[in-house]
């Protein structure tokens, strides 16, 4: 725990769009200082200090991660490369005793996975994944609503990333799908998948996915479909379609013995003078652009974490379930709809992917 007037040493690695999301968080947060950005290329790196306005001769800049986390004055890290190389810099991050914010997602298999939780728990630093939406304030208002009594016990939740990155104009979308080294329930879709398990409040124990696309020969599942069962015994559904030429959409979908919620419109039998859904004005998670999402409240919740010593509700210890459900998916949908139970079996037992089904064959 830091002490309440000392600031923390934090550091970016990485100099990628969302990092400047997270510069721009930490600048503007009174607890901490930025002492240093890492990258690739130092050039990368200064480039981005010079677009979040830090002089890049005032702060450090770096090219090896090794060197980066020698320094004593540095206590925490956004690690903001790609996915593939999560495992790695959390390990060793960890080992030097620096708390972590990682992008999602935080691992591309489930043995990184199990390595990084398992390295971060015998350092005991405090980390946060980078499940932004939680912070959104249609998310936030659908949980007061359910805490609030308003939908009775949830039955049901639906979750739906839809995302054409080239037809949103995401930067350097184009050709997107054919380049793609993850799915997209693992990649944007884990959004749908942890905003399902926040807003039931509970772990998911099984999964029956399908995939489809109507391209052939994509490198990866473009449209994954799945049904999940919580621990509490209630079932849900959740999407990630990146395939449809629409624009961005990102559905939530809550049923409960005394209402329901669709996005920003909810109906209760706690309101009896109500004859249809009631709207209400928010903030809907609908855009794939970085900086639309909610980094600021993400960072300073990290912060504060570190602060006042305390684990995060979306840690990594937390986040293993919802990398879990999307490696579960995936394994569903590429043996055509089989279930797939929780947690996964550790590797000895597990074996590799099965081919992937397609078209109609996945159904049969």
């Amino acid at each position: 725990m830091v002490s309440a007037v000392e600031q923390i040493g934090v550091a970016v690695q990485g100099a990628g769009t969302v990092a400047t999301e997270h510069l721009k968080a930490y600048l503007r947060n009174p607890h901490c200082r930025v002492v240093a950005i890492g990258s690739r290329t130092k050039d990368g790196a200064t480039a981005k200090a010079r677009q979040v306005g830090l002089d890049p001769g005032q702060i450090s800049i770096y090219d090896d991660l090794d060197e980066l986390l020698a320094r004593a004055d540095l206590d925490a890290l956004s690690i903001c490369t790609p996915p593939s190389r999560h495992a790695r810099e959390t390990i060793a991050s960890a080992q030097a005793g620096k708390h972590l914010l990682i992008e999602k997602p935080a691992a591309t298999n489930p043995e990184d996975l199990r390595a990084m939780a398992a390295a971060v728990a015998e350092a005991g630093v405090r980390t946060v994944v980078s499940f932004v939406l939680r912070w959104n304030p249609l998310v936030q208002a659908a949980r007061a609503l359910v805490a609030e009594g308003m939908l009775g016990d949830l039955i049901y939740v639906q979750t739906d990333y839809w995302h054409n990155p080239e037809q949103s104009g995401y930067p350097g979308a184009k050709g997107r799908l054919w380049r793609a080294t993850i799915d997209a329930i693992l990649s944007g879709g884990s959004h749908a998948v942890d905003l399902a398990r926040y807003l039931m409040d509970s772990d998911i124990v099984e999964v029956v996915a399908l995939e489809t696309t109507a391209l052939e020969g994509l490198p990866q599942p473009a449209n994954q479909i799945a049904l999940v069962r919580f621990a509490n015994g209630k079932a849900g559904k959740v999407s990630a379609c990146t395939e449809p030429w629409i624009p961005y959409q990102f559905n939530i979908d809550l049923l409960g013995s005394d209402g329901g919620l669709r996005d920003n419109r909810f109906y209760s039998r706690k309101l009896p003078g109500a004859l249809d859904w009631a709207t209400f004005p928010t903030v809907l998670p609908n855009s794939g652009l970085v900086g639309h999402h909610p980094f600021q409240q993400e960072i300073d919740h990290f912060v504060d974490c570190i602060r006042e010593g305390v684990e995060s509700h979306v840690s990594l210890r937390d986040a293993v379930n919802t990398h879990e459900a999307c490696f579960a998916i995936t394994r569903s949908g590429r043996a055509g709809g089989q279930p797939v139970t929780l947690p996964l079996p550790r590797p000895a037992s597990s074996g590799p992917l099965p081919p992937r089904h397609r078209g109609g064959e996945a159904a049969r």
